[in-house]
């Protein structure tokens, strides 16, 4: 059966849909030969290169991976960058087929969950602010909040992209100026949890996400740490966002002992602090 090109090559791991189109677009990618266009349907059996390397297109039964890393602050989210500061893939697991797919980003002083897929379409999916899918907070706001505040930022305030909401505001622990709040928001605008707080006049201290959809960072991962996540956990996290299913979930034995491996690493020093 075949596919739309961008939706396999997204499926291989080499970005979004809307990325890979461009790439078709500028002339990048070749099947059987020929350069390709949109709309160019390709089965498994296909040849296909994208800036002239060999492309293993992938079997729709393959099973899709995330990885949940704990990001400290300081990293930057990206491949490479030229001011040579440490980037979040540099402590990810080398894969045998395609790349590891960032799912959103975090800014370089924004520590907490990150997680990373071989499947493009589901961190598009994931992504995507249709998918409405939750992403939780924990920051320290330095400033006075009163419940008008919390008020104006749950039902909306027009930043410069647009306007923006809170679903919800958990106050938490601190004094009346210097207090811990959790936010939970439903898309994943360029620095969003920051901007709509500074909206307000207060200054945000320390911001770090603990949630992305069903997905939370293990206690015992710690800063700077990732933990595959098991089929059963991927498998809702798809379902989350309608995505099929039916493909084969099972791990190869040397798939589980390694997977083993480093969870009993991560858990032999207890909980984080």
């Amino acid at each position: 059966m075949s596919e739309k090109l961008q939706k396999v090559l997204a499926q291989a791991g080499l970005g979004s849909r809307r990325e890979l189109e461009r790439w078709i677009e500028s002339g990048r990618v070749n099947v059987n030969g020929k350069v390709a266009k949109l709309g160019d349907r390709v089965e498994f059996k296909d040849e296909v290169k994208v800036d002239g390397r060999l492309v293993k297109l992938p079997d729709r039964r393959e099973r899709i991976r995330v990885i949940a890393y704990n990001k400290p602050e300081g990293e930057v989210s990206t491949r490479d960058d030229p001011e040579g500061r440490p980037t979040v893939f540099k402590h990810l697991p080398n894969l045998q087929n395609g790349r590891w797919v960032m799912v959103g980003r975090l800014d370089i002083n924004t520590a907490g969950l990150l997680l990373f897929t071989n499947n493009g379409e589901l961190a598009n999916a994931l992504m995507h602010p249709s998918g409405q899918v939750e992403r939780e907070y924990v920051v320290r706001i330095h400033g006075a909040v009163d419940d008008a505040m919390v008020k104006r930022l749950t039902d909306g305030v027009l930043l410069d992209d647009g306007e923006a909401r809170f679903l919800k505001v958990k106050v938490g622990q601190g004094g009346n100026t210097n207090r811990w709040f959790s936010v939970v928001i439903a898309e994943g605008r360029n620095r969003e949890v920051r901007r709509l707080w500074e909206s307000q006049g207060v200054e945000v201290s320390r911001l770090k996400r603990i949630r992305y959809g069903n997905v939370e960072v293990p206690s015992y991962v710690r800063s700077g740490e990732w933990l595959e996540l098991e089929p059963d956990d991927v498998k809702k996290l798809c379902k989350l966002v309608g995505l099929r299913t039916d493909v084969d979930w099972s791990v190869t034995p040397a798939e589980k002992h390694k997977a083993d491996r480093q969870e009993r690493k991560l858990r032999s020093r207890g909980p984080r602090g």
